[in-house]
């Protein structure tokens, strides 16, 4: 929400607000001479109900409302909205909001007078009267039914409005919120009326009759709602799991976690870290707002002590407020921050890493949320080693360990995919001249050093225009997409000269003395492009090769040779 929208929340309820409340004390004079004890024990009971809500889909539930009903039959609109605007304010400065959340003071003071008002307009409508009243006559029966309906129907649409249109929230109307206020004023608003009756034949002492099981009921019911909540938690915790091992890379992991614990918590600020052999901290993963940023250092600093706080726990830490973290460096994160997890990525009982969430709010974490992020922690652990594990098997399969380009096996499935695409292809292939000579004078690890060499060489060549690959023994492809056979030419040229002209350095293995020697190697190089040389992948390589033998190895050597129909 933008700040000109609470600006106007804040205004509308300074202006209507202390207006409406003058009007409805000059519309409905309250008489409470002599019951004054009651209205302080109805507050409390209100006060103490209000604290006590059910939140399910982050739509609070209260049970006031049966309480506020006694209230406003025994003593009409402007006391129950009063004593209601009060233990409203209660349950706000219990929560601690923060000053960005602060219009959510204004507007729930205005929504709950709306209720309030419309709730007594249709009781009043329908004849309905205060005081001590006959409520089992059929005349009070309508009213009350009037007022619990109405008061049921503005609270729905009216929470439904501020959190759809108001908080730009993507929620339906008939949703299990509606499910479970409709369950509760079939609850509280009976229990209301008995309150009622019972307050008009006793006393205050009904206070104590009805209150304390309606505050016990409210409490099994918010504690029925909290297993339902870690129920829906575990559930969701499970499928996340389950996503996270179907990931094959390591950033898909990454991504995948830091999607889903941002979307399960209240989560402002998110961080995955890594700890490195030397017990270093990088920022691999930042999430801030839901959206990921680039995690360097230009972007985001980590505090030290913090997570050197954290290494060496090994547990998770949960923090309510920002004067719990406070004392490891005021800079750890935004100064906005107030609660935050940590927990530690262990895998073979070392820190591997951490992952770190905050929220601007205070208290936003509960105790059984540590645990739910320290299992998806394990999850994540898991899920990065079997990718890992994954990558570098795929790693092997496609790479010659020698050299470290790609193998013969990559390179065709790479060639297939370019020709998949219909584009300009040009393929280059390399071979060494008189490359036995070289194993059989100066050894086989000599010509070892030297097939790694021209590999290194080969990629500081091509760069991002190409793949090179090892395509045999002492045979080079370099496969270029978006190429001409021109610029194909000039480029191998360009290999060819810096080949001739740079010596090698290895060591003579077949000495004793294994002294390093400088020596000149060349290459033969043959050149083709699709589609102007070839209509399919084998022709590409088999008329490159053509090049290669007829145009430059049978030519003298040290040749680079086009395909020539």
């Amino acid at each position: 929400m933008n700040q000109y929208t609470k600006r106007l929340i804040w205004i509308t309820w300074l202006v209507v607000f202390p207006f409406s409340t003058w009007l409805l004390y000059l519309a409905y004079p309250p008489s409470i001479v002599g019951y004054e004890l009651d209205l302080l024990l109805f507050l409390i009971l209100m006060c103490i109900m209000a604290t006590l809500p059910i939140i399910v889909n982050d739509t609070p539930i209260f049970f006031t409302d049966g309480v506020s009903l006694a209230v406003f039959l025994a003593f009409g609109l402007f006391i129950e909205m009063v004593l209601m605007q009060l233990a409203i304010f209660v349950l706000i400065l219990t929560l601690r909001i923060t000053k960005e959340s602060s219009f959510r003071i204004p507007m729930n003071s205005l929504m709950f007078m709306a209720i309030s008002v419309i709730g007594a307009l249709v009781y009043y409508l329908l004849g309905g009267t205060h005081g001590f009243i006959n409520i089992q006559s059929m005349d009070t029966f309508v009213p009350v039914l009037g007022y619990i309906v109405s008061t049921f129907l503005a609270n729905s649409v009216l929470f439904y409005f501020t959190r759809k249109v108001i908080l730009k929230s993507d929620i339906r109307f008939f949703s299990k919120d509606l499910l479970w206020e409709v369950m509760t004023y079939l609850l509280v608003m009976p229990v209301g009326v008995i309150f009622y009756i019972l307050y008009s034949e006793i006393g205050v002492r009904s206070i104590f009759y009805v209150g304390l099981p309606i505050v016990a009921l409210a409490l099994i019911l918010k504690l029925y709602s909290k297993s339902q909540n870690v129920n829906s938690y575990l559930q969701k915790v499970g499928e996340i799991g389950h996503q996270l091992s179907e990931r094959i890379q390591v950033n898909e992991v990454l991504t995948q976690f830091l999607n889903k614990i941002t979307s399960l918590f209240q989560v402002d600020y998110a961080y995955i870290i890594d700890v490195n052999h030397r017990k270093e901290f990088e920022v691999i993963r930042y999430n801030e707002n839901g959206e990921e940023k680039e995690a360097d250092a230009k972007s985001f600093q980590m505090a030290e002590p913090f997570l050197q706080h954290v290494y060496n726990e090994k547990n998770s830490l949960l923090y309510k407020r920002s004067k719990e973290w406070l004392p490891f460096g005021k800079e750890i994160f935004p100064h906005e921050v107030e609660s935050v997890i940590a927990a530690p990525i262990i895998r073979h009982q070392q820190t591997v890493g951490m992952v770190v969430l905050a929220s601007q709010q205070k208290r936003a974490y509960e105790r059984f949320q540590l645990m739910i992020v320290d299992i998806l922690v394990n999850y994540l652990a898991v899920a990065i080693e079997n990718a890992r594990h994954y990558e570098q098997t795929r790693k092997n399969s496609e790479h010659c360990a020698l050299t470290g380009l790609y193998n013969y096996r990559y390179f065709e499935t790479r060639l297939q995919s370019e020709f998949d695409k219909d584009v300009n292809l040009s393929l280059i292939l390399l071979d060494i001249d008189h490359f036995k000579k070289v194993n059989d004078t100066y050894g086989h690890q000599a010509g070892n050093q030297i097939l790694s060499e021209l590999a290194t060489r080969l990629l500081d060549n091509v760069g991002e225009l190409g793949t090179v690959a090892r395509y045999g023994g002492e045979e080079y492809a370099i496969l270029l997409p978006n190429m001409d056979r021109d610029r194909a030419y000039q480029l191998a040229e360009s290999i060819r000269i810096s080949l001739y002209k740079t010596p090698f350095v290895i060591q003579n293995h077949l000495s004793e003395s294994e002294q390093e020697l400088n020596i000149q190697i060349t290459a033969s190089i043959g050149v083709a492009a699709a589609p102007q040389d070839a209509d399919d992948p084998i022709s590409l390589i088999r008329n490159a090769d053509r090049a290669l033998y007829t145009g430059a190895k049978q030519k003298g050597r040290n040749k680079v040779a086009i395909y020539m129909k």
